[in-house]
């Protein structure tokens, strides 16, 4: 039997909580331009690297402070190596 995968993220306003407090949102891809087209939406809202190793993810603390933030997570080991708000980002 499997066991359920767990682990914690550090909200940058709560700090560290369960991983159940948080909603997932995604991985960060950048946004298509103002008026798309069809294929472009389409991948957009579709298709997605999902990567073996660090990702780069949306998250949102629906059990806590309602924000959203951004991780940077190693999708082999669901070690989360840092949190930031999306200001705060590069």
């Amino acid at each position: 039997m499997i066991a359920p995968v767990s682990f914690v993220l550090s909200c940058p306003n709560c700090g560290v909580r369960e991983v159940t407090d948080f909603e997932f949102g995604g991985e960060v891809i950048p946004r298509p331009r103002e008026r798309p087209q069809k294929r472009e939406l389409a991948a957009y809202n579709y298709f997605r690297r999902n990567v073996a190793g660090v990702q780069h993810e949306w998250w949102y603390h629906r059990a806590g402070c309602r924000t959203w933030f951004l991780a940077d997570r190693d999708t082999r080991t669901n070690q989360v190596l840092g949190t930031r708000l999306p200001e705060e980002a590069e």
